[in-house]
């Protein structure tokens, strides 16, 4: 992790809410309350932010996913930036209730979006009745909303990545009962029990949106990196595998072992003669 202090400070995760906001249990990440304002202690989220990277790193290692999920209007197009450019699912519309709790009826939503979008592309729609074609493409349009950014998930989520878990309460709460883990920023006036790696941090500011982000996606391209390391190396092992049992590719421990037999064969057959 390349961030500092004071990068975090000239980005200003350190700025909290107003005092009279704060909320009780954010206490432990508060440095101190100035001029009104609650200030995070910006040690504490390096320290915490260097343990969310470490964790997500981890989970990329393994190929698996985090959905982003950020609807307040200033993280909407930095999160759809960041997600899409790690190829992960991201929600930064409107979170559909039950999204994860009632996943499979979400999925069948997931494959008519799918086949509505197939029949758009294949130019179907244009062949049907204008009112038919119509009512189509207005559920298009509503389903657009919910599910950008969500085309290809098949399966529930790995992790949640979260900004202002306030703001998304509903999907921490969900992530939260099926035991997803949760990173999130957590500002000064939210509850940070539901969150499994809390992000101390300004959660209102572009700037300090960005830079938290992008601190965590550059944790998550090392460990893509390292996943498709271990797959090309699966697969050449594979390869190597497949060349030595096919017929006509002989090992070299396999050619040893003839050519130990054939001399075993050939002195057996000299002790008979004699």
């Amino acid at each position: 992790m390349n961030v500092t202090n004071n990068d975090l400070f000239e980005a200003g995760v350190h700025l909290g809410h107003q005092k009279r906001r704060w909320n009780s249990k954010s206490k432990n990440f508060i440095y101190d309350h100035r001029g009104g304002i609650s200030i995070i202690d910006l040690e504490k989220t390096h320290k915490l932010l260097g343990e969310a990277c470490a964790f997500l790193e981890t989970l990329a290692s393994k190929g698996q996913k985090v959905l982003f999920v950020a609807t307040k209007k200033q993280a909407q197009e930095v999160v759809r930036e960041i997600a899409t450019s790690l190829e992960m699912p991201f929600c930064v519309n409107r979170w559909l209730g039950g999204c994860l709790t009632n996943f499979e009826t979400v999925r069948r939503s997931l494959n008519k979006y799918r086949r509505f979008l197939a029949m758009e592309a294949d130019g179907t729609l244009a062949t049907m009745l204008k009112k038919e074609a119509s009512v189509i493409r207005h559920q298009m349009v509503r389903m657009h909303r919910g599910f950008e950014g969500m085309l290809d998930v098949n399966e529930l989520p790995d992790a949640l990545f979260v900004v202002d878990v306030n703001y998304e309460d509903i999907a921490v709460a969900e992530a939260h009962r099926l035991n997803i883990p949760v990173v999130a920023m957590v500002d000064t006036n939210s509850d940070p029990s539901m969150v499994t790696h809390v992000i101390p941090s300004n959660d209102d500011s572009v700037k300090s949106i960005r830079l938290i982000l992008d601190t965590i996606a550059e944790a998550i391209r090392a460990g893509q990196s390292a996943y498709e390391s271990k797959q090309s190396e699966a697969k050449k092992r594979k390869k190597i595998v497949s060349e030595e049992t096919s017929p006509g590719n002989v090992s070299m421990d396999a050619s040893l072992a003839r050519a130990a037999e054939k001399i075993e064969e050939t002195e057996a057959a000299k002790e008979v003669e004699k």
